[in-house]
This record gives C-alpha cells, sequence and structure tokens, in this order.
C-alpha cells in the first residue's frame, strides 16, 4: 500500500500582543493603526505551557512563541529563552520556534542554547516593494536576521505575504530571495485585510495564491515544508485540496496572531477527508 501524504502541523502562540511601535501597513500589532484586537503583554509561563499541551494534542510539530515588537532586548529575549525552557519540560516532541522579529547573532545563539529549535522572521515582500508596506525598518534587515539565524545554528523559517498591492515580479523576487536562504520550512501568508489598516484589499485571486504555492516548490525542492499559514480560510475555504496538490505540505492550525483560524478538530478532520496523514515526527 502506498504510504499517504503526510502534513506537518503547526500552531502559534502570541505571547506579548499588540505592542508594536513600527508601521508595517499589513500588521494589526502595531498600535499606530489602533486595530481592536486583544493586548497584552508577557502571557503567564503556566498558560503558555497549557496551550503548548493542547497544541500538540491536536497534532502540532511545530510550535512557534511570537512576541509583538521590532525585534530582542534582554527583557524579551529572557523571556522567550524562560517559555522555551518551562516546555522543553513539560512537552516533548516540540520542534520550538521564536518569532521575535530581528535579532542579533548572540541573542539567536542564547535561545537555541534555552530550547529554541528554529528561528522564524519572514521577508513580507520584496525588497524593492517593501518600501510600500514598512517605513519604520528595512528589508535588508530583516534578510541579515534570517543569516544570523542560521549562523547561529537554529534552522530557519521564512516566508512573506502575498496581496498586498505588489506585482508578479515583486512575487518571485521574494520566492528567490527566500530560497537564495535555503530555509528549513516557508510560510506563505494571504493578506487578511482588517478595515483598521491601511492595506484595504487583496489584490490576489486563488489561482494566483496557487501559482505562488507551485512556485515556491519548484524554487525550494521537495524535501523542504512549505506551509499556507496566514489567510488559508479565506483564499482556499472548501479548495483545500488545490493547495496540497500545488506542492504545500504544511498548515498553521488553530488561531494566527490577531486572527481566528478554523477549530483544529476540524483541519484533523479534513486532511482525514481528503486523504492525508498528519506528520508524527519532526524529522
Amino acid at each position: 500500500m502506498q504510504k499517504r501524504k503526510e502534513i506537518f502541523l503547526c500552531a502559534i502562540n502570541n505571547i506579548l500582543s499588540g505592542t508594536c511601535l513600527e508601521d508595517c501597513k499589513f500588521c494589526t500589532q502595531s498600535v499606530r493603526y489602533h486595530a481592536d484586537i486583544e493586548r497584552y503583554s508577557y502571557k503567564a509561563i503556566e498558560q503558555i505551557i497549557e496551550e503548548a499541551k493542547s497544541a500538540k494534542a491536536n497534532g502540532a510539530l511545530g510550535y512557534c512563541l511570537v512576541t509583538a515588537g521590532k525585534g530582542l532586548d534582554e527583557k524579551k529575549t529572557e523571556f522567550v529563552a524562560r517559555a522555551a525552557r518551562a516546555i522543553k519540560t513539560e512537552v516533548s516532541g516540540l520542534n520550538l520556534i521564536a518569532c521575535n522579529g530581528t535579532a542579533d547573532r548572540d541573542q539567536l545563539r542564547y535561545l537555541k542554547e534555552h530550547g529554541i529549535d528554529s528561528y522564524n522572521h519572514n521577508l513580507e515582500t520584496s525588497e524593492n516593494y517593501y518600501p510600500e508596506i514598512c517605513t519604520s525598518h528595512g528589508w535588508q534587515e530583516r534578510y541579515q536576521t534570517c543569516v544570523d539565524a542560521k549562523s547561529a545554528g537554529l534552522t530557519l523559517c521564512t516566508g512573506g505575504i502575498f496581496g498586498m498591492g505588489e506585482g508578479a515580479k515583486d512575487r518571485e523576487d521574494l520566492l528567490e530571495a527566500i530560497a537564495s536562504l535555503e530555509p528549513e520550512s516557508t510560510p506563505l501568508n494571504f493578506y487578511h485585510p482588517n478595515p483598521a489598516l491601511p492595506i484595504k484589499t487583496r489584490n490576489l485571486t486563488q489561482e494566483e495564491a496557487l501559482e505562488v504555492i507551485r512556485k515556491a516548490r519548484a524554487l525550494l525542492g521537495e524535501e523542504r515544508l512549505l506551509m499556507v499559514a496566514g489567510g488559508r480560510e479565506l483564499l482556499f475555504s472548501g479548495s483545500e485540496a488545490k493547495m496540497f496538490e500545488a506542492g504545500a505540505n504544511a498548515i498553521v492550525i488553530g488561531n494566527y496572531l490577531t486572527t481566528s483560524g478554523q477549530a483544529p478538530h476540524k483541519d484533523l478532520e479534513l486532511l482525514e477527508k481528503l486523504g492525508y496523514a498528519v506528520a508524527t515526527d519532526c524529522g
């Protein structure tokens, strides 16, 4: 009997929410746009552990600890490290991912020493289009953090957001930049409009999104994780088989940073219905 294609599941935990001072036009976590989201500082470690247990019970192998803000400082670095140590003590079998913005090599090494396995820092869009979506920091800074994450011994997770007004060449340039970093995993996000944000609409059809997935798979090779993340429910509801056929082999389950996702049990039922197995091994 042929082995069923396995889909890798990842869950996100927003452990510090809505406190960012940057001006990224796609992000509800920026305080500049006054989006109606839950804002809080430093979630309790005990709550993070319980949520990690729940994610693992729902089949997640990747577990991402996200903090709002441009990057790491001493307090934030130590908080992420404490959370990672606590999770590793209580929950086995999770690939712990930190997503904490700009970071230097020493900070990244410290996170690795304290239990973080991977670092997620998305390039977001092409270098050329980046000034259209953010002016408070530059694209090269993002790219360098990705380089430093790998040099610190962490596996790299980097991707971007599609449908923010960029053109086809920007999408191709972004995918080529991602591929140049040779990441272990790549999250493809599709813009989710919010009334508070300056970018009001998504300029991307489902077929264009599928073409993004196909091109990403061709550039990254067959062995890498290619994840459909934010915007999946908006763009692919009822058509999930198409994104897997195009080359995706991973999804985010549960809620996203500030928007609600589908209940995890519904995703598990969907994968079973489509004939896919849930991956059970990070390797």
